[in-house]
């Protein structure tokens, strides 16, 4: 049986190859998918060659230990069923729908630790990973009641925590990005208001926790800008290879902002005392059985179609907002 992988062949190049479906070892099982989402953040980076070579794709996930160097393959949000399982394993894994932190393919085999069951629509579970970042995200910045709360970016990772943010009982929640569609979305989201980012110098400021997500490095001078004394800038962008300059000037020497990255493959130690990945993991899925996303998502494509897809997402962020892949 003759299966399909995306592979990233160079700059603003993939390509969608023919290969062998694999036979599960004793303790693995082989998923068929149906479902991968595009992250229109890191994938864009590796799809623009914006990435310094040799850099780990992620060493906290078996199946992305690998380099983001061309040629690769990568993604990260898989959902799809069991089709067949090895020796060793129970037979009630079969037809069990799971999602898996795996790159964009027809066919794949884990062993059932690195699967996560669900009963989540396929449209729905692809959202399990930048839902687990903005749990994430917000973990880090512990919003107390009364905060006033901006969010840079709203992309799809930026609107599930704009979402989140939403369920708290903030003063003043806003939104800043270049995208009217974006900006509609997360007023849907629960935003108090939605700025368009030229305004964001005017129209945001003195707020007690600032989110960059926006992917754009300017954006983060900004975002220091918009934080009042004593505040928090969650930075939860990766800029890859883009130059990032900031005005560090006398203001911000006597601002006392923190800044703090914030990323989702590990836990802040801060947390460790009564948080793990797995209590993480339960609450993403709690919340999204509860939660209906299917606004973000905007695009879904065959993937054979998926040079239309990259180019969509680098060329017209203004139309599209979360792409996905069918494997029909």
């Amino acid at each position: 049986m003759t299966g399909r992988a995306l592979y990233f062949t160079g700059e603003r190049s993939v390509s969608v190859r023919d290969e062998p479906v694999p036979d599960p070892g004793p303790d693995e099982v082989l998923v068929r998918t149906e479902r991968s989402a595009v992250s229109p953040g890191t994938e864009l980076l590796v799809y623009n060659d914006e990435v310094d070579d040799g850099t780990v794709a992620d060493e906290t996930i078996d199946s992305l230990d690998g380099t983001l160097s061309y040629p690769l393959q990568y993604g990260y949000s898989a959902v799809g069923r069991v089709v067949s399982v090895g020796s060793s394993l129970d037979e009630q894994w079969l037809d069990r729908r799971v999602f898996a932190f795996n790159p964009h393919e027809s066919h794949f085999t884990a062993e059932p630790e690195r699967l996560t069951p669900t009963t989540l629509d396929p449209d729905q579970a692809l959202f399990i990973p930048n839902v687990e970042a903005a749990v994430n995200f917000v973990m880090d910045a512990r919003p107390r009641i009364g905060a006033r709360v901006a969010v840079f970016g709203q992309g799809p990772v930026g609107l599930l925590t704009t979402s989140l943010l939403a369920e708290f009982p903030l003063s003043e929640l806003v939104t800043v990005d270049r995208y009217e569609k974006r900006r509609s979305l997360s007023r849907s989201f629960g935003a108090d208001r939605a700025v368009r980012a030229a305004e964001g110098a005017d129209a945001v400021d003195d707020v007690d926790i600032t989110f960059e997500l926006s992917g754009n490095p300017s954006a983060l001078d900004a975002a220091i800008d918009a934080t009042g004394y004593a505040g928090q800038v969650i930075v939860g962008s990766w800029y890859g290879t883009k130059d990032v300059s900031l005005e560090l000037d006398g203001e911000y020497h006597r601002s006392h902002v923190r800044m703090q990255s914030s990323q989702v493959s590990r836990l802040d130690p801060a947390h460790a005392d009564r948080w793990d990945k797995d209590r993480r993991m339960e609450f993403v899925r709690s919340w999204l059985a509860e939660t209906d996303l299917s606004p973000l998502l905007t695009h879904e494509l065959p993937i054979d179609r998926a040079p239309d897809a990259y180019r969509l997402l680098s060329d017209n962020p203004d139309e599209a907002v979360q792409v996905a892949f069918r494997y029909d």
